[in-house]
C-alpha cells in the first residue's frame, strides 16, 4: 500500500490524539504525583521570580550540596516561564495551561513514531492498532499533559527508536538515535537502563559502527546535559548524577519498599485493561528477531525496576508505549500461527466498551482540586508576601500547598495541628488568611478564631474533585480534603 494512502487511513487516530490532548490540557488541571510539581514547577517558578523553593541551587545558604535532581527538565520549565513573564503571562492558571498544551503536543510524537515503528516492522493493520492505543487509551491524555518524569521523556525515546529502524544504511541516524536516548536520559537517569539494552543488542550482533555511533550520540547528549550544565552550576560535572546514585544506595532502598515483584507486569496489563491486557502481554513475550531492538531494552528496563526495592507504579510507565507496540506486533505473529483471533475481536470490544467511560473520566479530572483552587484564591498579581495559617486541628494534618498557584514565594506559612496549640502558634503572629482544612468540627474552630479575628470573612471554599474523592475513600492517606479559606482583615 502506498505511503500516501497509508497515512489518509490514520489521519482519524491522529485527529483524535490530538483533540483528546487539547481536552485535557484544559480542563485536566492540577497535578498527579508530589513529584511532577514540586520537582518541576515549584522549583522552576521560584527561580523565575528570583527564589529557590527546594533550595537546590548552590548559592542559596541552606543548600547542602547536589540531592539529585537533573536540571535538565526543570530548567527547561524555567526557561519557560521565565519567556512567559517576558511577554506578560504571568497568571499561574493560564501558564500551566500552555505547560500542559505544550506537553501534549510533544506526546504527539509518541503516536506517531509509534505507529510507524509498527508499520515497519509489522503491518498497517497492528500499526492502527497501536495508533488508537496510544491516542485513546484511557490514562494516556492524563499522561500526555502532566509533567511526569517518567513520562515527559517517553517522545524522545520513541523518536529515537525510529532512527534506529529509518534507514540502516544512514550512519548519521544512529547517532541522532544517541542524541535523543541521552537527551531522554538526562530527564530521567533511569532511561540509560533502556539506551545499554539497545546498545547491547548491537553489541551481541557485532554491529560496531551502529554500537559505536549510537554510544557515542548518548553520550554526548549526556554529557552536554548533565556534565557541562552541572559544571557551570556546581564547578565540577555530573554532580546531579552522583548525588542521585549515593542518596539511592544509602536511602533509596528504604524509600517506600514494596516487596511485590509482579507489580510492574500488573500495571502494564492493567493499562491495558482485561481481557486486553493479558492478550498484548502474551503477544509482548512473542519474541522474533526484528523486535529484538525494542524487546531487549524493554525487558531490561522492566528487569531492573523489578529488581530495585522501591517500586511505585509510575515507575514502569516509560515503556508502556513500547509494551503496547510489542504487544500488538507480537500478537500479530501469534494469529499466524494459528491462535484465535475471535479471541482478540471481542477483547478489543470489551476493551472499548470499558476504556471510553474512563477516558471521558480522566481526560477532564482535576486532580488535587482544593489545594490548588485555594493557593489561587490568594493570588495576586505582584501582591506582597502573605502570612497564612493552615490551621489542620480538625484532623491532625494539613497538606503541602502548591505556592505556584499563589506566586506567594516569600510569604510565611505556619502550621497548627495540635489543638493544644496557641490559636496563633506563636504570641508574635498575625496572619492574613487562615487555611481551615477540612470540615471537622469546622464552624468550632472558625468560631475560635473569630474571637483573634472579630472582621474575619469568608474568601474561598476549595472543594476536593470527583478524583480527589475517590482517592480519598479508596484510601485515606490520600488527604484531598475540602479547604476553606478565610480573609482575617486583621488591619481593620
Amino acid at each position: 500500500m502506498k505511503e500516501q494512502k497509508v497515512w489518509q487511513d490514520y489521519k482519524a487516530i491522529l485527529w483524535t490524539a490530538l483533540l483528546l490532548r487539547l481536552i485535557a490540557a484544559i480542563f485536566s488541571g492540577g497535578y498527579g504525583m508530589h513529584d511532577d510539581h514540586f520537582l518541576i514547577i515549584e522549583a522552576s517558578g521560584s527561580w523565575v521570580e528570583g527564589h529557590d523553593y527546594n533550595k537546590w541551587l548552590p548559592w542559596n545558604p541552606l543548600n547542602n550540596g547536589p540531592e539529585g535532581h537533573s536540571f535538565t527538565y526543570v530548567g527547561l520549565n524555567f526557561f519557560l516561564f521565565y519567556f512567559l513573564k517576558l511577554i506578560g503571562i504571568v497568571d499561574p492558571k493560564t501558564m500551566m495551561i500552555i505547560v500542559r498544551l505544550l506537553h501534549g503536543l510533544a506526546s504527539m510524537l509518541t503516536v506517531i513514531y509509534g505507529i510507524k515503528i509498527t508499520e515497519r516492522l509489522s503491518n498497517v493493520r497492528a500499526a492502527k492498532i497501536v495508533g488508537w492505543l496510544l491516542a485513546a487509551l484511557w490514562v494516556m491524555p492524563f499522561l500526555s499533559v502532566h509533567q511526569l518524569f517518567e513520562w515527559t521523556p517517553v517522545p524522545f525515546l520513541v523518536l529515537g527508536i525510529w532512527y534506529l529502524l529509518k534507514n540502516e544504511q544512514v550512519r548519521k541516524y544512529f547517532f541522532y538515535a544517541g542524541i535523543l536516548m541521552g537527551f531522554a536520559t538526562s530527564f530521567r537517569y533511569q532511561i540509560g537502563v533502556f539506551a545499554i539494552g539497545i546498545a547491547a543488542v548491537y553489541f551481541f550482533r557485532q554491529q560496531w559502527k551502529p554500537f559505536l555511533l549510537f554510544c557515542a550520540g548518548v553520550l554526548a547528549a549526556f554529557f552536554i546535559t548533565q556534565g557541562v550544565v552541572d559544571f557551570i552550576i556546581w564547578g565540577y560535572p555530573f554532580a546531579e548524577m552522583w548525588g542521585y546514585v549515593s542518596y539511592n544506595m544509602v536511602e533509596g532502598t528504604q524509600y517506600l519498599p514494596n516487596t511485590n515483584y509482579f507489580m510492574y507486569f500488573y500495571v502494564l496489563i492493567g493499562s491495558l485493561l482485561v481481557p486486553l491486557g493479558l492478550l498484548i502481554f502474551a503477544g509482548f513475550l512473542k519474541v522474533k528477531k526484528e523486535t529484538l531492538l525494542l524487546f531487549v531494552p524493554a525487558v531490561l528496563f522492566l528487569l531492573f525496576h523489578t529488581w530495585y526495592p522501591n517500586r511505585q507504579e509510575r515507575f514502569i510507565l516509560t515503556i508502556l508505549p513500547v509494551f503496547i507496540m510489542l504487544g500488538v506486533m507480537g500478537f500479530e505473529y501469534l494469529k499466524k500461527d494459528g491462535f484465535d483471533s475471535k479471541l482478540w475481536k471481542g477483547s478489543w470490544i470489551a476493551f472499548w466498551v470499558l476504556n471510553l467511560p474512563l477516558l471521558a473520566f480522566t481526560t477532564t479530572m482535576y486532580s488535587k482540586e482544593s489545594r490548588v483552587e485555594a493557593m489561587y484564591s490568594i493570588y495576586e498579581k505582584n501582591g506582597k508576601p502573605k502570612n497564612v495559617l493552615m490551621e489542620g486541628t480538625g484532623n491532625g494534618r494539613t497538606s503541602l500547598m502548591p505556592r505556584f498557584y499563589s506566586k506567594d514565594w516569600a510569604g510565611s506559612y505556619v502550621e497548627r495541628t495540635d489543638p493544644n496549640q496557641l490559636l496563633q502558634v506563636n504570641e508574635n503572629n498575625t496572619f492574613d488568611y487562615i487555611f481551615f482544612f477540612d470540615d471537622e468540627k469546622l464552624e468550632e474552630r472558625i468560631a475560635e478564631y473569630k474571637t483573634l479575628y472579630p472582621n474575619m470573612t469568608l474568601h474561598k471554599k476549595a472543594y476536593p474533585s470527583t478524583l480527589d474523592v475517590i482517592l480519598r475513600k479508596m484510601n485515606p492517606r490520600n488527604a484531598n480534603e475540602y479547604i476553606e479559606v478565610w480573609k482575617t482583615n486583621a488591619d481593620k
